[in-house]
């Protein structure tokens, strides 16, 4: 057996060059049906905060004393929050704090619209200096023809003070007689 004719050699080639030449018409296509589906369905080179903001403020506390801290988030323009998509906080206390619900629902929201939407939590500080609450929001936002499920993490920053001491009753003074 040697190598093969150049007849059958030339056969070959000819057979699979159609299909080649198909191949390289649509190869574009692909590439660019691939590129939408990434930006589209949020790929990896997708940013996070281009449709939407999640955010904390610092809370000073007070140990003992019940506190209130707000967990805001935010759509930018073109987005909103899904209506009818499970809306969820939960709530993972760090040492020395005590939350009153660590799960918050949609039902939970102190105030909503379209575009913004805003969770109060309850937390005790138990003892003075710094702690954090670890906050995972879950929610759905959207535009005309495609939405995007989101879970992001935010810190609650507490800085707890000191009980305030007792403030002394006031006696009115007893008058002295002479």
């Amino acid at each position: 057996m040697g190598l093969p004719s150049r007849d059958l050699v030339n056969r070959l080639t000819l057979t699979m060059r159609p299909f080649t030449m198909r191949f390289a018409k649509i190869t574009p296509y692909l590439v660019a049906a691939c590129a939408a589906w990434l930006l589209l369905a949020g790929g990896p080179a997708r940013a996070a905060g281009d449709a939407y903001e999640v955010k904390s403020n610092p809370v000073k506390a007070t140990v003992g004393e019940k506190t209130t801290a707000s967990v805001n988030i935010a759509t930018k323009t073109g987005w909103h929050l899904n209506e009818e998509a499970p809306f969820t906080l939960k709530l993972t206390p760090g040492q020395g704090i005590t939350v009153e619900k660590p799960r918050l629902v949609r039902a939970d929201l102190a105030a909503s619209t379209d575009s913004t939407a805003r969770f109060d939590v309850v937390l005790v500080a138990g003892k003075e200096g710094h702690g954090e609450v670890q906050a995972d929001a879950s929610f759905v936002i959207c535009q005309e023809t495609i939405c995007r499920p989101i879970k992001e993490k935010v810190v609650i920053s507490v800085e707890a003070s000191p009980p305030r001491a007792p403030e002394p009753a006031n006696k009115p003074e007893k008058s002295r007689k002479k």
